[in-house]
């Protein structure tokens, strides 16, 4: 993906004083580019907009769902969850789907392995 052009940069070619494409052509940008930024400014918008797609998943619809189940039973596997998912909604999910949008979510819970503690003892 392309980076995006500064800030400062911007605001030069808004503030020219010129028309956009004038503009365009004295600070070497595509003219399209320069009469969106002047357009936009006019509209009272000088600041770039975020870049990219927004983040989606195909668990977004279910999120109720699953948010439930975790409140049902709060030791669910992330497994249990995978089948309940596949037989109750007809939804097919990975595990690594599902913990991703569980972590972004901030949803995560990482369990100990039940051990014994371990022992100190006063060396000297």
């Amino acid at each position: 993906m392309a980076r995006a052009y500064s800030q400062d940069l911007r605001d030069r070619v808004i503030d020219a004083g010129t028309s956009a494409r004038a503009a365009a052509e004295r600070f070497g940008i595509g003219v399209a580019t320069a009469v969106v930024w002047v357009r936009r400014a006019r509209e009272g918008e000088r600041s770039a907009r975020k870049q990219g797609q927004p983040r989606r998943s195909k668990l977004d619809p279910h999120r109720d769902y699953l948010l439930g189940l975790i409140e049902a039973e709060p030791d669910i596997t992330i497994a249990e969850m995978r089948e309940r998912l596949r037989n109750e909604t007809g939804v097919l999910a990975s595990a690594g789907m599902i913990w991703s949008y569980l972590d972004r979510a901030g949803l995560t819970f990482k369990k100990r392995p039940p051990t014994r503690p371990n022992r100190t003892a006063q060396t000297s």
